[in-house]
């Protein structure tokens, strides 16, 4: 049965982090561009009766197009929102963020945050001029599930649209459709109806981890019909910690492949195997250059964990100075 929050109460205490994003753009007439340019108040002064919904506290991260961002920047990120989560009064943690990258920032601060008072990433695919914007209503709502107790202990969620995500779940599908957050195979954790958030299922299995910095390079390459694996010694010339593939179907790639995997394991160097299909879950079954070869060359597979989060978790890990051994553990617990 799904939990249902209260539709009524004391106003809860909330901080928006204003990070940027198409929530906060607008067309700048001098160049014809347009770009985040919108504080946290403007985002607010779009939505009169949040007011009566919570108190709201906001603090201006950046005003930052979500393609322009970094791990590092997520790494900050997270410290901000542990320093908010640590204040008795406040309930919960909004980010306002580009979608974009939305998915990736989310997850990373999943792994690096433990607290279990909400935080809720939101955003928008319309611009904040547009005549028709959906961030009012996105925001809206993501200060409805900060504020709810039934969203406490979910780990970090993306509100958009109606539906709430789990943050290891949640991709981008549409360029342009406001509903663009899904998280396939799976389905949302919930959803925000009027003025009722309800969870319907529970996260996956979270660990977070509290690394100095993020500073070990992570290839994410994407396999293709002819995929040459030159691009793979590349990336290891160019000082890679750790590879991650996108790899065909269960997680197969061309043969030759299969000895550059093993010179970079025999190197100490992680390489994590995903799929480039939208859902399921790698498994190392075939020969001939495929995920049983990748496998028996020192390759781990990452279950249906997707690419550019694998390589977050990689990131992660790397930072906390597992060895390979560890690594493989922490991969088969959070990506089985």
């Amino acid at each position: 049965m799904a939990k249902q929050a209260a539709l009524a109460g004391t106003r809860a205490r909330v901080v928006l982090l204003s990070t940027g994003g198409t929530i906060a753009s607008r067309r700048d007439e001098a160049s014809g561009h347009t770009v985040a340019s919108v504080a946290g108040a403007g985002l607010l002064a779009q939505i009169p009766s949040l007011a009566e919904l919570a108190e709201i506290e906001i603090e201006d991260v950046g005003t930052a197009p979500s393609f322009d961002l970094t791990p590092a920047f997520g790494h900050g990120l997270a410290a901000r929102i542990r320093h908010h989560l640590a204040r008795p009064e406040i309930a919960g943690v909004v980010v306002t963020h580009g979608t974009d990258t939305m998915e990736e920032t989310c997850y990373l601060v999943d792994l690096l945050v433990a607290a279990g008072k909400p935080v809720v990433f939101t955003g928008a695919q319309r611009a904040h001029d547009a005549a028709q914007p959906d961030g009012p209503g996105n925001l809206l709502d993501a200060v409805r599930v900060a504020g709810a107790e039934v969203a406490r202990g979910l780990g970090v969620l993306l509100c958009f649209a109606g539906q709430i995500h789990a943050a290891r779940d949640v991709t981008k599908l549409s360029t342009v459709a406001l509903a663009t957050f899904q998280s396939p195979g799976l389905g949302p954790l919930g959803e925000v109806d009027g003025e009722q958030v309800l969870i319907r299922r529970q996260p996956p299995a979270r660990r977070h981890f509290a690394p100095m910095a993020l500073a070990a390079e992570v290839a994410l390459l994407r396999l293709y019909l002819g995929f040459d694996p030159r691009l793979v010694e590349a990336a290891l010339a160019l000082g890679a910690k750790g590879l991650v593939l996108e790899a065909f179907g269960r997680g197969n790639g061309p043969a030759a492949l299969v000895p550059v995997v093993a010179q970079a394991v025999a190197a100490e160097i992680p390489v994590v195997i995903c799929s480039r299909c939208l859902t399921g879950r790698v498994m190392p079954i075939y020969g001939k250059g495929g995920g049983r070869d990748l496998a028996e060359a020192g390759a781990l597979f990452a279950g249906d964990l997707k690419g550019p989060k694998a390589r977050l978790l990689l990131m992660v890990l790397l930072a906390e100075g597992l060895p390979l051994a560890e690594i493989r553990r922490q991969f088969a617990e959070l990506a089985p």
